[in-house]
């Protein structure tokens, strides 16, 4: 399945909060995609997947935002 997380005009480290908190209600293998406008989540969010065991499948830049793909590991 694939989600969307609406992080927009969220500063650091609300959109890692936010991102956490929502894959924590997903299964492995689902996808989050995850809106930002906050340009620290470039680094922030990849770091966090990589400590957690997620990972992160596409990252762009779009209108000012930030979108990053994420696929749902198994230790969440």
């Amino acid at each position: 399945m694939k989600y969307t997380l609406d992080a927009r005009r969220l500063l650091c480290p609300m959109p890692v909060i936010r991102t956490q908190d929502r894959i924590a209600a997903l299964q492995p293998g689902d996808i989050l995609e995850v809106v930002a406008t906050d340009p620290g989540v470039i680094n922030d969010i990849p770091a966090w997947c990589r400590i957690n065991g997620h990972k992160v499948l596409a990252t762009r830049e779009e209108r000012g935002e930030v979108v990053l793909e994420i696929e749902v590991g198994d230790e969440s």
